[in-house]
């Protein structure tokens, strides 16, 4: 699962998608699809791609049908609008992305702001940019994966400029006990890896790989502990049976 989404959200964003290209308003200006269409920035597409290998020698690079040697690439859309609807969808495709992110990504391709602004509140409008649905799929994904604590994916959320209630909206769904528990599943798996160092070393080592998922001092002490703890009593003591 990616980082960033849940299956019922990767469902509702793949409908919102398919009504996008569908519905012509992205077509507008005469591309294709994001799918299928060849960009400079992008290199050509998957079917381009599948026609270019069955090519022949003396037709140089093939994008298109039957293009012939040395022809331009197609050119990209003059129209800004129709510019920043394929650069969002090309980048909505496969992965969810923030408001902010797009809204970047158009800055830097120099789509005009009132431009971008339109676009996007179409976007929110139809769903395919949704920062609490995406919030909420991070923190549950990232915790569950990498074992991140709620500092660290407040963190992560507010550099992807999400807003600052929706962070707090996403990692409340952690709780202090689920916290904990995936400390304590992050120092038992690495545990074995520090068998043979000092005990204040080994206590650094732990309470730093955890400080650094953003858990605070007092948690991981207190996990580090109670699991170097335990060893000693299944092991007999510090220094083994």
């Amino acid at each position: 699962m990616a980082a960033s989404e849940l299956p019922s959200g990767r469902r509702r964003r793949r409908s919102a998608l398919e009504g996008e290209r569908e519905s012509g308003r992205p077509g507008e200006s005469g591309q294709e699809p994001a799918a299928r269409q060849s960009t400079p920035e992008h290199g050509w597409g998957a079917a381009g791609a599948g026609r270019r290998g069955r090519a022949g020698r003396g037709e140089g690079v093939a994008g298109g049908r039957g293009r012939a040697a040395g022809a331009a690439p197609p050119a990209e859309s003059t129209d800004p609008a129709a510019r920043a609807r394929d650069i969002c969808l090309r980048m909505l495709t496969g992965t969810a992305k923030t408001r902010k992110q797009l809204a970047d990504a158009l800055r830097t391709r120099e789509i005009p702001d009132e431009v971008a602004e339109e676009v996007l509140d179409r976007y929110e409008e139809v769903g395919l940019i949704d920062d609490a649905a995406f919030a909420e799929a991070w923190v549950e994904s990232r915790h569950a994966v990498r074992g991140l604590a709620r500092r660290a994916l407040a963190q992560e959320l507010r550099t992807r400029g999400v807003a600052g209630e929706l962070v707090e909206q996403a990692v409340s769904q952690l709780g202090a006990e689920d916290e904990a528990e995936a400390a304590r599943a992050l120092v038992e798996r690495k545990l074995r890896a520090t068998r043979g160092l000092e005990r204040q070393a080994r206590t650094r080592r732990l309470v730093g790989m955890l400080a650094r998922r953003g858990y605070s001092e007092g948690l991981a002490f207190r996990v580090v502990r109670e699991a170097l703890g335990e060893e000693d009593d299944g092991f007999g003591g510090p220094d083994g049976p």
